[in-house]
């Protein structure tokens, strides 16, 4: 039974309310999220300044140390420098900056040697280009102050997480939305199951919940297989035995474009799953925010369905 997909004539009251809601949220409690990320990046920056002597000493055992203030550094210069940007100028290789970005970590197969050297390239090219209009102290003989130090940290940190802004705002809406499945559920009797406890989707007792688990499915070649997370996984009180529990994707969105762009992730999901586990499968998702027709006709033909989060109640329709 279809819930939404199938009726195209209340697309457009539904996206009206979901983008009010959106933003009624965002007003509210996304300058928060922000402001709290902040404060922790500017502590997390001006630790990366006390380490390098407020950035006087960039030295490769510094780095070595400390994969994990190159983002910091990098944002310290003038223009800040994206990842590739940096790797071009110091000449370093792709997969040690990109490492030490993503894993806050240094390449294992590399000779200390080569990650000395690598390393030593990497650090001048912060020195020789640091922001002089926030690092007012660099070139002058009297060491900063604490306002000073906070100040920059401060302006750094603006830039750190502006850089990822949208993911920022996309997290704290996530658990906004499954705090409010929850909610939800444990208002109808059903039972969170605890995480980490080894719990497989298809072995969860009738009544139960669990939030980002992973599924396995088998890619195109039907050999291979990996694990996908799924953001919440239902199992109806009234399932019977082997029964799929209902696969939710909480999904939310500030601005039509973005969604429109992403929009195929939703299909290639449910292509592995039915791949896998057969057409019975049910993967739907929980909307909040800019989702228009184009996005909403997209996923109905892919057989997707859907619940906006300001008629949650609708999660009955699915025999929750």
């Amino acid at each position: 039974m279809a819930i939404n997909l199938d009726k195209p004539n209340r697309w457009k009251s539904d996206i009206i309310q979901s983008v009010d809601m959106y933003n009624k949220w965002f007003m509210e409690f996304a300058p928060v999220a922000f402001r709290t990320t902040r404060i922790q990046t500017t502590a997390d920056v001006e630790t990366a300044l006390k380490l390098t002597a407020n950035l006087t000493n960039i030295r490769p055992a510094i780095l070595r140390g400390h994969p994990e203030i190159l983002p910091t550094l990098r944002m310290s210069t003038c223009p800040p420098l994206a990842v590739d940007r940096l790797i071009g100028l110091a000449g370093v290789p792709n997969s040690m900056v990109k490492r030490m970005e993503e894993e806050k970590k240094l390449p294992v197969r590399m000779v200390d040697s080569a990650v000395e050297e690598e390393l030593a390239k990497i650090g001048a090219i912060i020195a020789k280009m640091a922001d002089p209009d926030i690092f007012v102290w660099l070139g002058r003989k009297t060491a900063p102050t604490i306002t000073e130090v906070h100040r920059a940290a401060t302006i750094v940190a603006d830039r750190l997480c502006g850089a990822v802004a949208n993911p920022i705002i996309r997290n704290a809406q996530e658990k906004r939305q499954l705090a409010a499945i929850k909610t939800w559920l444990e208002a109808r009797g059903y039972k969170q199951l605890p995480s980490g406890d080894g719990a497989r989707f298809d072995t969860m007792p009738a009544g139960t919940f669990s939030f980002r688990m992973n599924v396995p499915v088998k890619l195109e070649d039907g050999v291979k297989a990996v694990n996908i997370p799924v953001d919440a996984v239902i199992m109806p009180k009234g399932a019977k035995s082997k029964q799929l529990p209902l696969f939710f994707e909480a999904k939310s969105a500030g601005d039509f474009t973005n969604m429109n762009k992403r929009r195929k992730e939703e299909a290639v999901k449910m292509a592995q799953l039915r791949t896998t586990y057969g057409k019975k499968v049910k993967f739907n998702l929980f909307l909040c925010g800019y989702f228009d027709s184009g996005y909403l006709g997209y996923e109905a033909a892919e057989g997707i369905d859907w619940v906006w989060e300001h008629r949650i109640d609708d999660l009955s329709l699915f025999g929750i």
